[in-house]
């Protein structure tokens, strides 16, 4: 620390009146940020110490920090009133702003001090000169929400529809910030509370989106326009769900067009969902919004499972409740492209497919990315034995597992990863490696290392839920490598049992959407258990 600097400190006058007559020069040297003795008096609020050093060296009222700071911008950040009437009486020049172009007026506004900025004004100050960002005094005397200063400002000649770089005038930083108390007096004084920002953001935008439940309330009671989107097609309504402000929502949604939101590509109950809002998912049901609705396709793109119902995204958040919520009102679960009952099986779980196929989910649907000839459920299921039983009980499709294009005769080998280990053809964990618009077939699938372990109970479980079926040779290879499976074998060949065959022919003719009302068939409760497949049973088959 620079000698000079405790004297100033301390407003040890005497001790600076030495130090001017007899070393004048120390009075110059700066410090790392460019700061002279004049700047430290403004600093620490030095009236006296300014006078004396002014009164020595009034050349140097307006000198600058190595970031363009001048005394009187110093003295006006640290509110140091005196220190600024006494600059300004000494010919501080108030226009001279600092390498961000704040000048002290904007400061000033910035940590209000009215009688600082009246000060300021007196001596000439402009209400116009803006910062780098292109921020008025003005705005920062509304993002601080004192009315005070405003008044003073637009009675100086300020611009309420001044705009920053980003398209934001004073209304709408006041919005921004919560600044109740500016928007009325703005209100009242004109302003365009529609006003928009170079994203499309409205000012009822940004207050819902910065959770001011006060902002909201006085924009909507003064008729602002719920329905503006901003460029990416967002309603206040969206952003509010998204950020999960229930009370903000709750206002918006009897100002918002449901047009409007059907417009966007996007439902609030996509982002409720997405973001796990389930008390708002609730709301949003039941004011009627469409748990149908898909994404549009431009948004649906921004996801690499191109995903596009609100259910999807709670059943790919594991959310059991917002997905039963969903189902309940009528959400369809075979609309997206990637089924989301293939998310549940993937993950192994099971409420989520109990659900999922009590409302309808097609458990015999493909993955486009990856074709193969037998349910995508089953591929991802092989793991899961329970799951997979319970998924053919209800009618997954298991004959089409038996169905080969090579049959007895011998398959082309088997891939082999770079680590060495076996893959079915076609079968393999990187899309690179998969040759094109190929279909994967049962046998091949499950020959690959993870699953191939399980291959006999998968077998033998399938075989329950299909008729007469041959064995192609790639799975009679599987039974045959352990000796625990060689009756898998004869379970395969016929004849099959009567009662197996008119189970099957009963399921068939039942339909797969009231499987799960067999229960309710006239009866008697042992053919019940037969038909469900029970293990309870006591037929034999």
């Amino acid at each position: 620390m620079r000698p000079l600097v405790p004297v100033i400190e301390n407003g040890d006058l005497k001790a600076l009146t030495e130090i001017v007559k007899c070393n004048p020069e120390s009075l110059f040297v700066p410090n790392e940020d460019g700061w002279i003795s004049l700047h430290e008096a403004a600093y620490y609020g030095q009236e006296e110490c300014l006078k004396i050093i002014l009164r020595a060296h009034p050349g140097m009222v307006n000198t600058c920090g190595t970031h363009n700071q001048t005394p009187l911008l110093l003295a006006a950040i640290f509110h140091h009133v005196n220190c600024v009437e006494c600059l300004l009486d000494r010919g501080a020049n108030p226009e001279i702003a600092n390498k961000d172009g704040e000048t002290p007026l904007f400061k000033a506004c910035g940590k209000p001090n009215a009688e600082i900025v009246d000060h300021l004004l007196k001596y000439g100050a402009s209400v116009h000169k803006a910062c780098v960002r292109g921020v008025t005094p003005l705005h920062e005397a509304a993002g601080h929400d004192n009315v005070e200063i405003c008044q003073m400002l637009l009675d100086a000649g300020a611009k309420m529809n001044a705009a920053n770089i980003y398209g934001i005038d004073p209304f709408f930083t006041a919005a921004q910030n919560g600044g109740v108390k500016v928007l009325s007096f703005l209100i009242s004084k004109g302003a365009d509370m529609n006003c928009q920002a170079c994203d499309g953001a409205t000012p009822l935008y940004e207050a819902s989106k910065n959770g001011h439940k006060e902002v909201v309330e006085l924009l909507l009671s003064q008729k602002a326009d719920a329905n503006r989107t901003t460029k990416s097609g967002l309603l206040p309504l969206h952003v509010a769900v998204r950020k999960g402000h229930f009370d903000i929502m709750s206002m918006l949604i009897p100002a918002t067009s449901k047009a409007k939101v059907q417009c966007s590509g996007i439902s609030p109950l996509h982002l409720a969902a997405e973001h796990n809002r389930d008390w708002i998912l609730e709301v949003l049901i039941k004011r009627g919004y469409d748990v149908n609705l898909q994404l549009a396709e431009d948004r649906s793109k921004m996801y690499e499972d191109r995903r596009s119902t609100a259910l999807y995204f709670a059943v790919a958040n594991n959310n059991l409740e917002a997905t039963e919520m969903l189902l309940e009102a009528g959400a369809n679960p075979n609309l997206d492209m990637f089924n989301p009952l293939l998310i549940a099986v993937r993950r192994g779980c099971m409420e989520m497919i109990t659900v999922l196929v009590e409302h309808g989910a097609n458990m015999n649907a493909s993955i486009l990315t990856h074709p193969c000839s037998f349910p995508a459920v089953v591929m991802l299921g092989m793991k899961y034995l329970p799951i997979l039983k319970y998924l053919m009980d209800n009618g997954c499709d298991a004959l089409s597992c038996f169905d080969c294009t090579y049959g007895s005769n011998p398959h082309p080998p088997l891939k082999t990863s770079s680590s060495g280990r076996g893959r079915g053809r076609d079968f393999s964990e990187d899309e690179d490696e998969a040759p094109i618009n190929t279909c994967v077939q049962f046998c091949e699938a499950i020959s690959d290392p993870t699953i191939s372990l399980w291959a006999g109970p998968i077998i033998d479980m399938l075989l329950d839920y299909v008729g007469h079926v041959k064995l192609c040779s790639r799975l009679i290879e599987h039974l045959d490598s352990y000796h625990d499976w060689a009756g898998i074998k004869v379970k395969a060949m016929p004849p099959h049992s009567l009662m197996q065959l008119c189970r099957l022919k009963i399921h068939q003719q039942v339909g797969i959407p009231r499987l799960r009302h067999i229960n309710t068939l006239p009866l008697p409760p042992i053919l019940i258990k037969f038909l469900n497949y029970n293990k309870g049973d006591c037929l034999n088959v």
